[in-house]
């Protein structure tokens, strides 16, 4: 069941939407500022933001961008508000929202726009890994940690990638090699080859490693 935070200062409004959408099979959770919003996004995690825009105090505008910051965070924002500018809208986009709907709105309207970016927000939720400081980004193919950029080769990016996805989970070296080159078989050293360039790439420069081998079990990506 998909649960969405709806922040909107106005109640009868914030109660007509959680109504709805709880009768579509939603879960819902309310705030009516922006700083609750923020703390309660920081505390779990949601499949959809509902934002007004005009909150109190932080606005609707401000409470995206600071979301934002986390690159982890990719839930899809839709934004809830009076303003029908043009230069309005472009702001909400600009802030990172994904969406946007003029009040008044017809609460079906409210409802597809919701399944739509629920639905393609599902079809990308591996967009970002993260293992400890370790961040992925699979649609840019970007490796940082620490906020620090790390340059792989082809190769080194795609065990990594392996390793990721099955994270904390172990991964024996038959699944590596066959996933990276598929039927033919490699070298006898070049696995451990790419595994100590990965290692001297995304563990040597920091103070904690991450990628571990496991006597005669494989190797995992974890703390």
């Amino acid at each position: 069941m998909a649960t969405i935070l709806v922040v909107e200062d106005q109640r009868d409004i914030a109660e007509s939407i959680g109504d709805f959408l709880a009768l579509h099979g939603f879960m819902v959770d309310f705030a009516a500022d922006g700083l609750t919003a923020s703390n309660l996004a920081s505390q779990q995690t949601y499949d959809l933001y509902i934002f007004d825009i005009g909150l109190p105090g932080m606005d609707g505008l401000s409470l995206c961008q600071l979301l934002r910051k986390n690159p982890v965070n990719t839930t899809p924002v839709l934004f809830l508000t009076a303003r029908d500018r043009l230069e309005d809208k472009l702001a909400g986009f600009d802030a990172g929202g994904d969406d946007y709907l003029v009040k008044p709105f017809q609460l079906a309207e409210l409802l597809a726009r919701v399944k739509a970016l629920i639905k393609r927000c599902n079809n990308q939720q591996q967009a970002i890994i993260q293992i400890e400081d370790l961040i992925i980004n699979t649609r840019q193919c970007e490796v940082t940690r620490q906020g620090q950029t790390i340059t792989l080769s082809p190769m080194g990016y795609q065990l990594l990638l392996v390793l990721a996805q099955a994270s904390p989970n172990v991964v024996s070296r038959q699944r590596l090699e066959s996933e990276i080159w598929q039927d033919t078989a490699p070298d006898s050293d070049a696995l451990r080859s790419h595994l100590y360039s990965l290692r001297q790439k995304i563990d040597k420069p920091f103070a904690v490693p991450l990628l571990h081998t496991l006597a005669k079990r494989g190797f995992k990506l974890c703390k």
